[in-house]
């Protein structure tokens, strides 16, 4: 028995599942989950010491690489002053400035702990500011935990099978409007059907929730354009895209000013952060300013923005990142969907930029419905041969791939030798 599979038996007495996110399971793909012991770079090195190329990069995070050094003296010096104050701080100023001085749309910004925490708060500004109480979601897009956004959600809701969440009340989901993704007509029926009611539509611009799922052209152009007219907020859940696809993310990446924007992930560089912002005549609602309410003892941790200020402004002093990531994503993803073409493997593979999900269906993966064509079957079968030969993937079929600024082109190589071996193995 493995060091991992100990650990997952202690695991399981005392953590529900034997994991502290249900994604980290590994039950959809009939395994036991890989203990992580350390990592750098592109590297992530298990408990029984193992080595594999990392394609998770703790779900986004780590654009820089795991252990990055700059970020990492920041993090060790801040230590030094102490771990957290519950008082306001320099450094919160220096990545709100960071931030507003340099995406367009956000002229003020509130620094939260988690993605789940930025939507939600987000989503109270946006009923705050127009008065309105009904929300417009889209099938498969995750927003994070919190009730209201637990309604055809995707990513671990979606390989555990359940469509929703035993413990959401009925209220608690009343006022969310389900819409379908790259489908404008679905939107506007729903503002006809609730004229004057609806504060906000929230979409991720690019999906990754459902396994990656691309906007089709004018699909987002079309949600500015409904909101403008119908006097509802559009709010960009950019936790996974912001600062990855471009630094102003997929708002800056499809020329589009979205009122509220939601971020996570990147901006934390490895620590626990979430933030909201957006226009500031709606970012002044929120209290002490305004009267929506919303605190948080750890907000603005200085040990967070530590990291958090530290990759910002690695990423804002070397934009030509954003080209290479993109390179190498062509590289890989392209050199993937010419593999399983050569092999007649009946797949899709939805790629942009760094992020990219590779789909087991012969159809093309446009919406939530199209994306539960996909056979988890043929994805368990895939993954372990990938886990097993050194590559770290996401243990669900609905999870997007993230490449890193320190993944190099001989990396990509060796990606692709091992998954031209799977399909060599499965003719």
């Amino acid at each position: 028995m493995t060091k991992s599979e100990k650990l997952f038996q202690e695991a399981v007495r005392y953590i529900p599942g034997g994991v502290n996110s249900p994604v980290r399971a590994y039950g959809s793909v009939g395994m036991t989950p890989r203990f992580m012991q350390g990592a750098t770079g592109p590297y992530i090195f298990d408990v029984d010491g193992n080595k594999y190329i990392d394609y998770i990069c703790s779900w986004g995070p780590m654009i820089l690489g795991h252990a990055n050094r700059e970020v990492l003296t920041r993090v060790i010096a801040a230590c030094e002053y102490g771990l957290s104050f519950g008082t306001a701080t320099e450094i919160e100023v220096d990545v709100a400035r960071l931030i507003c001085e340099n995406i367009p749309h956000v002229e003020m910004v509130r620094m939260v702990n988690s993605g789940t925490e930025a939507v939600m708060s987000a989503l109270r500004v946006a009923r705050g500011f127009t008065n309105r109480e009904k929300i417009v979601k889209f099938a498969g897009c995750y927003h994070g935990h919190s009730d209201a956004m637990l309604v055809s959600a995707g990513s671990g809701v979606m390989t555990a099978g359940v469509p929703d969440s035993l413990g959401v009340t009925k209220g608690a989901t009343k006022d969310t409007l389900t819409a379908v993704y790259n489908n404008l007509e679905s939107v506007q029926q729903l503002f006809a059907s609730n004229p004057g009611e609806i504060a906000a539509v929230i979409v991720e611009p690019v999906a990754a929730n459902m396994g990656v799922v691309l906007p089709k052209a004018g699909f987002l152009q079309g949600l500015r354009k409904i909101c403008t007219k119908e006097g509802a907020l559009l709010i960009f859940d950019e936790v996974i895209t912001g600062f990855r696809l471009s630094f102003g993310g997929a708002a800056e990446y499809f020329d589009i000013k979205p009122d509220l924007v939601t971020y996570g992930k990147i901006i934390g560089g490895g620590m626990p952060v979430g933030a909201y912002g957006g226009r500031k005549d709606v970012m002044e609602m929120v209290s002490p300013v305004g009267g929506v309410y919303q605190a948080g003892t750890l907000s603005g941790n200085p040990i967070a923005m530590a990291a958090g200020l530290t990759q910002l402004q690695l990423l804002l002093d070397n934009k030509e990142k954003y080209k290479d990531l993109a390179r190498l994503g062509s590289k890989l993803y392209g050199g993937m969907e010419e593999l399983a073409l050569q092999y007649e493997l009946p797949c899709r593979v939805n790629h942009i930029g760094s992020l990219a999900s590779l789909f087991f269906t012969d159809q093309d993966v446009v919406d939530y419905t199209s994306a539960k064509t996909a056979d988890t079957a043929a994805f368990a079968d895939y993954f372990k041969y990938m886990l097993n030969h050194g590559i770290h993937l996401a243990s669900s079929q609905f999870e997007a791939m993230f490449l890193s600024c320190v993944h190099t082109d001989d990396i990509i190589e060796e990606t692709l030798q091992i998954f031209e071996q799977y399909l060599q193995q499965k003719k």
